[in-house]
């Protein structure tokens, strides 16, 4: 399956149980390792893990390969690994602390904000 796909199908999976904030960057021009990085928010530890889940089981569905996943145990911060696709559940305070946004945003865009 398309890459591109893969990530609507991650997004419309965090929709269908109420992800905020969520947020698709391509990082293929910074890293090799993946392609995607989705960003969402949640507002308690059941929700981060219902929506790891959620997009993990859709994503499987849809015939991804799924790596694994990690932080189920505290339901802080969930990542799923779908290879070239990465997707980061975390809650609100979590995701203000480590800023994944700005860690991967283009170059340009970072210098940009930087001077503003």
């Amino acid at each position: 399956m398309r890459l591109n796909k893969l990530a609507k199908l991650a997004v419309k999976a965090l929709e269908d149980i109420k992800a905020r904030d969520i947020t698709v960057l391509d990082v293929r021009k910074l890293t090799s390792l993946y392609d995607t990085l989705i960003v969402a928010s949640a507002d308690s530890n059941r929700q981060v893990r219902a929506l790891a889940n959620h997009v993990r089981d859709e994503l499987k569905a849809a015939g991804a390969t799924i790596v694994g996943t990690e932080g189920e145990d505290t339901g802080d911060w969930v990542l799923v690994d779908a290879g070239d696709l990465v997707v980061h559940v975390m809650q609100p305070a979590v995701r203000a602390y480590y800023n994944l946004e700005e860690l991967w945003a283009p170059p340009a865009k970072a210098a940009r904000k930087a001077a503003a």
